[in-house]
């Protein structure tokens, strides 16, 4: 991560936490994102290069005014029959046209890490019918006629696959996985080559800690920003009392890890399980985190929060409510009620798929996990000095029929720059995951590449989503 982007990362965490904590008094975060802008306009422009930029934070964004970033809710998908029992601590992994399922089976476990315990694998085309394969792997209640790829103590109670899809990676070690509770010492590495027949890397765990349950999902992957794999995992926090939280690690080889780093992403009184952080598949350098928040002065209920991460950077805490409400049902207010399966994965053109305990699916929009919103009034957004690489800007946007978004491109000082002026934008109106924009004179920004610009929104009844800028026709 460059200097600019940790320090603006650092900046924005630490002014996030003091309004939300009630440090800073009253203001908002309109007055907190203004606070940093004389010293964020003297440093170097931003980069983004040609990456996908999404709202789910503050990092790109220096003003909004009559707008408002906004967290959107995940709608529940028509009801699926269930390939297993019960999702528990689990992974769903596309692979090409392919989505793998695989979860924890308990078999009545009286503890974590039972040797009743198994890890179920279950298949699907469109993501929302399953089959459960005869694999003949594992003798399960007498016979080898299940889905079982599984059955080892301590590592089925939370086995977290991934795919490591990397060119060059030998295809024996294409699928990797970490798996372990406290009683089996720590984290354990696992390889495939098809996701189905799994092999232990070393005897010993590779990763452990004296105070580290790690009796939750802890989840890892290869990261194309940070150039090295990275674990998420279940810790305590201690400072301000002792809160399941999160700790992260990272790793070359996949078998020898730095020291664990608490990331402290609780609010006060706060207990996070179940991190599920993993990069977006649309924007890998934004990292997605959907953990479970428990409330145990609550009858131990469960709701589902939203938070993000750039690289080695802290979580970011702009979305403070629940992403995904316990709901009406009455089973869903109790322990170990909400939970998702690690990734979120596309099931369609324009959407995107959550599931969660005990199997259920929700969608939202590509893109749509929060967005930059304009009422009925009109309102802008304008962004801090980036820097581009590409010909064409596109945008990931939707508008009611009497909405409206224009895009006018500023240079560093926010003087519009001729011919790309709010009146020389056509008007986008409607809904699109990509939308090319244009002005009177076309939609090439290929001479803008590489000075430091700002893009400045003018919109009404309207939600952007994100933004790239890309090359094309």
């Amino acid at each position: 991560m460059n200097d600019t982007l940790r320090e603006m990362l650092t900046r924005r965490d630490l002014l996030g936490r003091a309004v939300t904590c009630g440090l800073v008094g009253a203001v908002g975060p309109m007055a907190i994102v203004a606070s940093g802008n004389a010293a964020r306009d003297e440093r170097k422009p931003l980069d983004i290069g040609s990456r996908r930029e999404l709202f789910v934070d503050r990092l790109l964004i220096d003003r909004l005014e009559k707008t408002a970033l906004k967290l959107h809710e995940p709608q529940l998908a028509s009801p699926m029959q269930s390939p297993v029992n019960r999702l528990e601590y689990g992974t769903v992994i596309k692979d090409g046209d392919l989505f793998r399922l695989y979860t924890r089976d308990g078999r009545g476990a009286k503890f974590d890490g039972d040797s009743t315990e198994v890890t179920r694998y279950c298949e699907s085309r469109d993501g929302t019918h399953w089959t459960t394969p005869k694999l003949g792997l594992f003798e399960i209640d007498g016979s080898k006629q299940n889905n079982v790829i599984l059955h080892q103590p301590f590592a089925c109670h939370n086995f977290s696959p991934f795919l490591d899809d990397r060119e060059g990676v030998p295809a024996a070690k294409r699928f990797k996985a970490l798996a372990g509770v406290h009683k089996g010492g720590g984290l354990v590495a696992f390889r495939s080559e098809d996701g189905i027949h799994w092999f232990q890397i070393q005897d010993k765990p590779v990763i452990t800690s004296g105070d580290f349950a790690f009796d939750s999902q802890n989840v890892s992957f290869w990261s194309e920003s940070e150039g090295c794999f990275v674990c998420y995992f279940r810790s305590w926090q201690t400072p301000r009392g002792r809160l399941r939280s999160i700790s992260r690690t990272t790793s070359k080889d996949y078998v020898n890890w730095t020291p664990p780093v608490p990331l402290h992403p609780n609010f006060p009184g706060e207990h996070l399980y179940t991190s599920q952080t993993h990069p977006y598949f649309r924007a890998p350098h934004i990292y997605i985190a959907l953990p479970t928040r428990f409330h145990p002065q609550r009858g131990n209920s469960t709701d589902i929060l939203f938070m993000t991460a750039r690289g080695d950077g802290p979580y970011d805490r702009t979305f403070r409510e629940a992403f995904i409400r316990p709901g009406p049902d009455p089973a869903r207010w109790g322990n170990r009620s909400n939970y998702v399966a690690l990734n979120i994965v596309p099931t369609g053109p324009a959407e995107m798929s959550i599931f969660t305990t005990p199997f259920r699916r929700f969608t939202l929009r590509t893109d749509g996990f929060a967005s930059i919103h304009a009422g009925a009034d009109a309102g802008e957004a304008v962004t801090l000095p980036l820097r581009f690489k590409g010909n064409r800007l596109t945008i990931n946007y939707s508008t009611s029929a009497a909405g409206g978004v224009r895009v006018e491109i500023q240079n560093a000082a926010g003087k519009p720059l001729p011919g790309f002026s709010t009146a020389d934008c056509q008007e986008i109106i409607g809904d699109e995951i990509e939308r090319v924009v244009r002005w009177k004179a076309g939609s090439d920004v290929g001479p803008l590449a590489g000075q430091p610009v700002r893009l400045r929104f003018v919109m009404n009844d309207a939600d952007l989503y994100s933004l790239q800028f890309t090359t094309g026709d």
